[in-house]
Parts: structure tokens; sequence; C-alpha cells
């Protein structure tokens, strides 16, 4: 955790008092009744990109970043999501909700200061100015369940402390009550996205992220795994000072997303890309370990060509015996090898005894959905693709619905979708390219590094102590 300053937006004033579950299911009612009528006319209309239906998308989304801004909790992360995955939208339109939601990520409307230092002083039995050598009392950044302020510790170590908004569990938990409220909202938004299945696994990462001292002990595995490596930097924690409902982690400074799309070079930008891909998929491959929450506001890209990893509220462990599973498939995938792929998802739970589903599709979608991998030779990911992605999971007219709607979900797996629809978003974003059949294979010991970054990382991971 940690981030650059960033200027609070001039047109916004601190948020108001989260809501009870009825004022903010009937706050979602009044938005998507108020927009709905518009998106489906711009819809008949074909969506052509015309000033008209432009005014109409940026006045929704300003409407969407102000409302679930405010409201904080679940609805604010749906917000989140729709402010860099790829959706069932024209580009000149997504482009407008990724641009105006963008807010969100890390500039939402700030909590009370009042209520913040009250909460602070509760939690340290003493105001934040006596605790830390400095306090900053206006935050940096703003999310979904905190925001962040810079401080410093008494022995001058420069950290940002995450603070959990006062009455946010309580919002959450009314959120997770009303979910339906949702389902409107999620037809301004994309018609064709299915959205419960998405809430679903939304819940369950949500009650994670309340708990702080469970974040703390996943960003110290994190930053332990990755203490040292050349090109990964994951912000030490200092436990003295957690609590429940703070989190303190070293200050880094660097620039967001959204600056570093601005200003960073091509070669930059691939560089980022094979990063990101890296930490993700690694730390699952080496460490059976991944960060379930992949979106821009989770990055910050250091002068010195680094990338730093923020917010662990989300993550999860893979046994063993999963992430053995999860090779096998995707090898099974590689290879086009029915017979093994159904086996192996039979085993793991994703078809029902005595069922049987049409494995050629199946393959078939399995090949699309893992397009980047499936082939030795050098691939481009592409908002395109992203979109084409979600859109084979959510949409009928795009994928065989028919089949996937029978197979089962173990519980192990619910998180990847979540983070594959992200990466390929924020790949697609950077048009990152590179080889990644071979970038995969490495991480399973196959192969050799055959990228500068991977023959930079492989002397850090060969004396790793923590590879699982």
């Amino acid at each position: 955790m940690g981030r650059m300053p960033r200027r609070r937006p001039h047109d916004r004033a601190p948020a108001a008092p989260l809501g009870s579950r009825t004022q903010r299911g009937a706050d979602l009612a009044r938005l998507s009744a108020s927009t709905g009528a518009g998106f489906v006319a711009s819809r008949v209309r074909g969506l052509r990109g015309g000033d008209a239906d432009l005014r109409f998308h940026t006045d929704t989304a300003e409407k969407l970043l102000q409302l679930l801004g405010s409201m904080k909790g679940a609805a604010m992360k749906v917000g989140q999501i729709a402010s860099f995955v790829d959706l069932d939208l024209p580009p000149e339109v997504q482009d407008t909700y990724h641009e105006v939601l963008a807010d969100l990520r890390d500039a939402a409307p700030a909590h009370d200061p009042g209520e913040i230092h009250e909460l602070l002083a509760n939690e340290y039995g003493a105001p934040p100015e006596d605790v830390f050598a400095a306090w900053d009392p206006e935050p940096i950044a703003s999310a979904s369940i905190g925001q962040v302020h810079r401080a410093t510790l008494p022995d001058g170590t420069a950290v940002v402390t995450k603070v959990q908004y006062p009455g946010v569990a309580e919002a959450v938990q009314s959120d997770l009550a009303n979910v339906e409220a949702f389902a409107p909202l999620a037809k301004v938004i994309s018609p064709n996205l299915r959205i419960r299945p998405l809430l679903a696994e939304l819940r369950d990462r949500l009650m994670d992220e309340l708990d702080y001292q469970r974040e703390a002990t996943y960003q110290h595995a994190f930053a332990e795994r990755y203490a040292g490596h050349p090109f990964v930097r994951v912000p030490r924690v200092h436990h003295d000072f957690c609590r429940p409902r703070v989190l303190v982690s070293d200050y880094v400074e660097g620039a967001t997303f959204e600056q570093m799309m601005a200003g960073s070079t091509e070669e930059q930008r691939q560089r980022y890309g094979e990063i990101i891909y890296r930490f993700v998929f690694g730390s699952i491959n080496r460490f059976r370990l991944f960060n379930a929450d992949p979106h821009p506001g989770n990055y910050l890209f250091c002068a010195d060509g680094t990338v730093a990893f923020l917010d662990f509220g989300s993550v999860k462990l893979f046994g063993t015996k999963v992430r053995a599973d999860i090779q096998c498939q995707l090898r099974a995938v590689i290879a086009g090898d029915a017979e093994t792929l159904m086996a192996s998802l039979s085993e793991a739970g994703f078809i029902p005894a005595n069922h049987s589903t049409d494995a050629r599709r199946l393959m078939d979608w399995f090949r699309m959905f893992n397009s980047p991998i499936v082939a030795d030779r050098s691939w481009t990911y592409t908002p395109e693709f992203a979109r084409d992605v979600i859109r084979s999971t959510t949409d009928p007219r795009f994928g065989p619905i028919d089949v996937l709607r029978k197979l089962n979900l173990p519980a192990d797996y619910l998180l990847l979708n979540r983070i594959q629809w992200g990466v390929n978003s924020i790949l697609g974003r950077l048009h990152a390219t590179a080889n990644w059949h071979r970038i995969l294979r490495e991480f399973w010991g196959e192969l050799p590094p055959t990228t500068a970054l991977g023959k930079q990382e492989a002397p850090f991971f060969d004396a790793s102590p923590h590879l699982a």
C-alpha cells in the first residue's frame, strides 16, 4: 500500500454518511429508472457514438460516479469494476465510462474527517497526531472500503495508513442483503451482463476485504516472497501500528495507471504489461498465492521501472492439488486434448456425476478463453479480446452458454474469472505483447526464460526459500 499524492477532485464534496439498506436500494433504483430509458434508446440507435449518445453516456457515468462513490462498499466496487473491465459496449462508449469512473479507483469522495479522526482515536486509544510523528488528515486516495492517509512513524519511516470507513461494514452487509438492487443497475451498464454470479463472487470477497488483519497477513506474505525482487515491489507492513480497521505499510512513490498511460513510451508499457503478468500468474504458479483484485488502482509505476502492487484484501491460497489440476487443465487445452480436459474437469467437480457435456464446444471455448497461451507464438492483448471473453461467458449470442450453465463451479475456482477478466482488460489497454505460452511454461519449470525480464528474475527465484 502506498501511492503518490493526488489532487482530490475539486467538484466533489466529502461523502455523505452511509445510508440504510432501504435508502441505498432506493438510490440505486432511482438511478436505474432515470437512465434506463435513455440507455435503451441509445441501443436502439445502435450506440452510434454521436454527440447525443456520448452526452447521455457521459451524464450516466457522472451519475454513477457521484452515487456509487458516496455509497462506498459493494455498490462502489461494482463501479470500480465498470471503470476498467471491457463490457459489452462499443469502444467509444466504453471509453466514456472508463474515463469518468476511473476516479472511483482512488479518488472517490473522501469520508468526513471528524469521523475518521474519531475512528483512529478509538483504534489506538489516542489521536493519530499522538501515535504518529506526522499525520496528514487529507487522504491521498479513497476507495470502496477505506481511504489512505500519509503519515510518519516515530522512527522517521514514511508510511501510508489505510483506514476503514466508519459504518462501511454495516453498509456492505446491507448491500449484500439487498443484492437484487444491483440487477437493474447492471442493465444500465451492460444489458447482456449476467450480474448475479458476479455479485455472488463479490459478496464473499467483500467480507474478506473488511478484515484488515487478514489483509496485513497476506500483504506480509507477498512482501516476504518478493523482497529484493528486481522489478516487483510489495510495500512492507508495520504490524505494530496495524489495528482491526487500520493497516499501515511503507509509502511508495509512483505514478498511477492513468498517469503512466499518459506519460510512458510504448517500450515502457510493454515492460509494465509483462511485469503485471509475471506477478499475477507467477504468484499462482510459484507460491500458490494470488491477489484476486487486479485493477489499475492497485498498481504504482515507479521511476526506476519497477511496479508496486497494492491492496491485498482479496487473496486466496491454492492447495497443491488445485494448482496441479489447473496446470493439468491448461496443458490439455494447449494440446487440444479434450479427453484429458474432460477427465480433469470431472475430477475437479466441474462436471456433475452422470452428466454428459459437449466436449468439442467446451474445448473450443477454453481455447478461446486462453488464447494468449494456447500456441507458441507472440500474442497481443486487446480490449476487443477482453470484451469477447466476457461476452462468451455472459451472452448466448457469443458463447456456449447452454454448455457452461450445466457445469458446476467449484469454490476453489471462484476467483479465477475475476482475475482473468481484470488482467485481460488491463493488459488490453497496454496492448501487451509477448510469447505468453513460453512465459507460462517458464513458470511450470518446463522452459528457461526467453524474455529479458524472465532472465532478470530467474536468479532471484532460484535462490528463493518460498517456492511452493
